[in-house]
């Protein structure tokens, strides 16, 4: 009976049920060579067994059992056959190739030929290519153009480097015990940090035990958020529910602070097909912008970027790690119950349940590899002897994504050719991989694709304090050591696993050796990849920050001790890691149904303006008929005044017209609506003016009648605000360059150019918006007594600032006025002072730092951050000097700075260059120039004079600063480009008005000799009226008769 009669079909289907060895290895095959015979006796067999033998019922059942198994097998793995139900990464269909397992026999007959163990296939490749590409590029053109300076540029430390980090609420949960172990090494490593919160929580204390403060920033996405990010180096964004931190920064002047977002959530990525379906584009469009203003997006494991692959801009990067499995696990054992859980998945109390699970990514040969992992476990079948198969007690669940009615039935044929019967192997859908980790005693790893992380459900599952069974990939091998805390297999022997589990499982249960390993898997796993996650937060900071001259240098990643980084700071949530009992899956929806809700309001608001103007297009017609009223009463108007111009009327000279005309305008001057803080101001004798740039700096000004704005950039003005455009009074300000470097000189330079136009006050100030924001902007008290002093000319010609340097956060080491504007300045300020006085005086001193203005320091104090009130004469005189001053710094640095795009003042490339030397210039002309040096106490308006004028005496160089120097080099300037017209490029004249004493005398002549020439013009037309050629008269005029004497056709006859 050939085949049949050897056991090739019919006994490898019985074998199947059999709790027995598994079945001899099938005999060799016959040679190539010697087909041709065996086929006509096989052919000749088969005709006589289908023909004239009588046909066994079983022989029959099992052959039509083989027969539809392998058409199964083979519609399975044809190619492109394979159902994926879900949008996820599909990675290559893998063929295993031959290994060192066992004989092919039970269900491995029925699997292609060669297939003897697990063959290693390539995962999800991901990697940062365009970040680190950046980074490479960025560090290499530095170092050419630092190179190319000719000046060396140095650190001078004298503060921290500070963070903010920022996050959506401070409930426990799994982030806040990342991020309080990741800032606790960083503080060690020198970084100064401060966390901002929309919602208060129990984790508040913990970040106040560990020596960092906490703020809290408003829930209401409609406020402004009232924080200078430009205080701090970078910023961490934690979480997705803290978005709305970047309606601040997305705003200038934060476009430029370094942002690093942290998103673990994946509830965002499952609402975006959604949101397409939907129509909300605005709300997709508004985190595409939130997740490009991030300069990094940190995801803690490579599943994420592609879940999120529709807002990548090329700023994704993964740091693998993350304690949430952990933090989840220790919820899920405290509320479990496994005898509930087992009964609801249709599991006996004493069944041995084996859990099967696998990578997060869908590939082509998952199913080859269950069935594979399938016949390694079958041998176990033989320590559970019941005969009766309903309560049969070794059950194997499969954890998998796809499930499909192909697939049931693909698992259901191999496993009853293993031996399993009906209902011992299921499929479990990820939803509930929970509840089948939590109730499972053994897990099998079965995925061998070469993954970039280690598996988070591996780490799961050592946490639930189950023993662990994983193929021996590097990845793997690198966090569990065989037989300590796992237990490996060689991924191309199937046999070898078979072993590994005999050893793990004895008489039904996990053996001792078993409970030890998965004992010392659950303490391993509760720190695990703690150290490199730390690390890489360290290594980012590194790559993202570009520190200023003046910040200390951070210790690198790895100077920081080994103990600080291998573990999370477990302990500090032990009272409080219990009271957050939000579901895990449920974080991040928060903002999700805020965004949703606002949406759909602003859906209903477009709704009723649609009404509205349904119901206004019935009062059209009314409309229409007042308009045509007044178009006919405007035409008859019209019509008797040209009547009335036809008739005579009596005019006056030219001159009353003119007097007529400035009276008509004077009254519309007059008429002009001001507000009341324009009323108030203009009877007042000081005005302070608020420079700003950017909808972020709004929150910061105040709107009272001493106060005024002044905007550098025409956009982002206040609305209803009666702030100055400085870009339309100084046209210099709409190049961002200069914008940038200037700062608030360029509202001086714009305030001053044509002062009368727009300030009328005797006195003049100025505050930084940033000052408001460190809440050292004046009180009300300070107010008034400056205002006293004032009025009562308590000082002179007094300069009044309020702002410190020797209370500045950038001079921790209160150093003096030199050192200090080093140390912001990369070393190199008193260089680039001396330059530009040698290009302003024409003085050759041969860079002897020693001729520079002396600035002692006598225990007195010196003005930052331009806050700041004086005279508006004086402040005219200031601006005098700043003008060539400016203009003698920008002819040293332009060049060097766009040919290289680096500036002598800062060791990174920065858009500012020399605006932190501008900030601290004012204290050179107020020393030298003679003036008081009076400091206000913001808070209580107590004065007190800094360097008093009688210990000045000897120390000012009032011969460079006094008015007649300066305004002779002024209209020096102004004669050189009046008279000689020069093309090079020269800063000078676009900063303000060009005048001098010739271009005064021509001005005059110019407007005398048009003056003489519209006299003569004038007597020529009178000439010309004189000598006209006037018409004699034609003849005399007829009065007509009266007309009742009658028609002028009547025949009149006199009697």
């Amino acid at each position: 009976m050939g085949s049949l009669e050897r056991g090739d079909g019919a006994g490898a289907a019985a074998g199947g049920y059999k709790r027995g060895p598994p079945p001899p290895p099938p005999p060799p095959r016959a040679p190539a060579g010697a087909g041709g015979p065996r086929r006509v006796s096989a052919r000749s067999r088969l005709a006589r067994f289908l023909l004239f033998e009588k046909v066994d019922y079983l022989q029959w059942i099992g052959t039509a059992a083989a027969f539809f198994f392998v058409t199964i097998v083979f519609v399975a793995f044809f190619p492109g056959s394979t159902v994926f139900e879900r949008p996820t990464t599909l990675l290559p269909s893998r063929r295993a190739g031959g290994g060192a397992g066992s004989g092919r026999g039970g269900a491995e007959s029925l699997l292609p030929l060669g297939l003897g163990g697990l063959e290693t296939g390539e995962g999800v490749a991901f990697e940062p290519t365009r970040l680190k590409e950046r980074w490479a590029r960025e560090r290499r053109e530095e170092a050419d153009s630092l190179a190319k300076l000719g000046r060396p540029v140095r650190r001078v430390g004298v503060r921290k480097p500070r963070l903010a980090m920022v996050f959506g609420h401070l409930s426990p949960d799994a982030m806040q015990l990342q991020m309080v172990s990741v800032a606790s090494v960083l503080e060690a490593m020198g970084y100064e940090m401060k966390v901002f919160s929309f919602n208060d929580g129990p984790c508040s204390n913990i970040w106040r035990t560990i020596g960092i403060t906490v703020n809290f920033l408003p829930e209401d996405t409609n406020l402004h958020i009232s924080v200078d990010w430009l205080d701090y180096d970078g910023i961490l964004v934690n979480s997705i529910e803290a978005r709305p931190v970047f309606s601040s920064l997305l705003q200038e002047p934060f476009k430029s602070i370094p942002v690093i977002w942290n998103v673990q959530e994946s509830s965002l990525a499952h609402r975006i097909s959604e949101y397409n379906s939907s129509g909300m584009i605005q709300i997709l469009g508004g985190w595409k912008e939130a997740f490009s203003r991030a300069n990094v997006i940190v995801f803690p494991n490579y599943v994420l970027p592609v879940m999120y692959a529709a807002f990548d801009s090329g700023n994704y990067f993964v740091i693998p790690g993350s304690p949430v499995v952990s933090f989840q696990t220790d919820r899920i054992t405290s509320r479990s119950y496994v005898q509930d859980v087992r009964v609801s998945m249709g599991l006996g109390l004493s069944d041995f349940v084996i859990a099967i699970v696998g990578s997060q990514f869908s590939y082509g040969g998952f199913l080859m590899e269950e069935a594979l992992l399938l016949q390694a476990v079958g041998p176990l079948l033989q320590q559970y002897p019941s005969e009766n198969t309903t309560q049969f007690d070794l059950k194997v669940r499969i954890l998998t994504e796809n499930i499909t009615e192909k697939h049931r039935m693909v698992l259901e044929a191999v496993a009853l050719n293993v031996g399993f019967p009906s209902g011992a192997v299921e499929h479990v859908a990820v939803e509930d991989k929970d509840k089948l980790l939590g109730i499972s005693d053994l897990i099998i790893y079965g995925s061998c694709l070469n993954e970039l992380s280690f598996p988070s459900v591996l780490v799961q599952a050592m946490s639930l304090e189950k023993l662990v069974i994983a193929p021996d990939l590097g990845i793997i091998k690198k966090y569990i050591d065989d037989g300590v805390n796992g237990l490996l297999f060689p991924r191309k022997s199937i046999g070898m696993l078979t072993q590994v589990l005999l050893q793990a499982v004895s008489n039904g249960k996990i053996s001792v050796l078993g409970q030890k390993i998965a004992s010392a898997g659950k303490a391993h796993a509760k720190n695990l990849m703690a150290s490199e996650t730390i690390e890489g937060y360290a290594v980012l900071l590194e790559n993202v920050i570009k520190f200023p001259a003046e910040v200390i240098n951070p210790l690198t990643a790895g100077e920081v001790p080994v103990a600080l980084k291998q573990e999370w700071k477990w302990h500090l949530f032990e009272d409080v890691k219990y009271l957050y009992h939000m579901n895990e899956t449920l974080t991040g929806y928060n903002i999700l149904q805020k965004l949703e809700e606002e949406w759909r309001s602003n859906q209903m608001d477009g709704h009723h303006s649609n009404a509205s103007k349904i119901d206004e297009t019935f009062s059209v017609m009314a409309w229409e008929e007042e308009r045509a009223d007044e178009t006919a009463n405007l035409k008859k108007r019209l019509e008797e005044e040209e009547l009335k111009e036809r008739s005579e009327q009596p005019h006056g000279t030219w001159e009353e017209v003119y007097r007529n005309v400035k009276r008509v305008e004077r009254m519309k001057n007059d008429l002009h609506e001001r507000d009341d803080k324009e009323l108030e101001r203009t009877g007042q004798p000081l005005c302070i003016y608020e420079p700003f740039f950017g909808e972020g700096t709004w929150p910061f000004l105040h709107r009272s009648s001493l106060y005024r704005g002044i905007g550098l950039a025409s956009k982002g003005r206040r609305a209803g605000a009666d702030d100055i455009d400085a870009s339309s009074r100084l046209p210099l300000l709409n190049n961002g360059y200069y914008r940038d470097v200037l700062g608030e000189f360029g509202a001086f330079f714009a305030l001053a150019n044509r002062i009368d136009r727009i300030h009328k006050n005797s006195w003049i100030g100025f505050q930084s918006w940033r000052v408001t924001a460190r809440k050292a902007n004046l009180s009300k008290n300070a107010e008034s007594a400056i205002l006293e002093a004032i009025q009562t000319q308590r000082h002179g010609d007094a300069f009044y600032f309020w702002v410190r340097m020797d209370q500045d956060k950038r001079n921790h080491a209160n150093q003096d006025f030199w050192s200090f504007c080093d140390a912001i300045n990369a070393g190199n300020c008193r260089l680039a002072v001396l330059g530009a006085f040698q290009s302003m005086y024409s003085l050759q001193v041969d860079d002897d730092l020693n001729t520079l203005p002396l600035m002692p320091n006598d225990g007195d104090t010196w003005s930052v951050m331009q806050s700041w009130v004086l005279p508006t004469r004086s402040f005219l005189e200031f601006v005098m000097f700043s003008r060539m001053f400016v203009d003698a710094l920008d002819a040293q640095m332009y060049d060097s700075h766009h040919q290289t795009g680096h500036c002598i003042l800062n060791l990174h490339r920065d858009q500012h260059c020399y605006s932190r030397i501008l900030e601290l210039v004012v204290n050179i002309w107020a020393f030298h120039s003679s003036r008081r040096m009076v400091y206000v106490d913001p808070e209580t308006g107590a004065m007190q004079e800094q360097h008093p004028l009688i210990g000045r005496r000897g120390q000012m160089s009032i011969q460079w600063f006094s008015l007649s120097t300066l305004k002779s080099m002024d209209e020096d300037l102004a004669e050189e480009f009046d008279e000689d017209h020069p093309d090079r490029r020269w800063l000078w004249p676009q900063t303000g008005e060009v005048f001098w004493q010739g271009l005064y005398e021509r001005e005059r002549s110019i407007r005398q000799q048009e003056k003489e020439r519209r006299k003569q013009q004038s007597k020529d037309k009178i000439q010309r009226i004189k000598k006209r050629a006037r018409q004699k008269t034609l003849g005399r005029y007829i009065k007509p008769p009266p007309d009742d004497v009658g028609s002028f056709n009547d025949t009149r006859t006199n009697f």
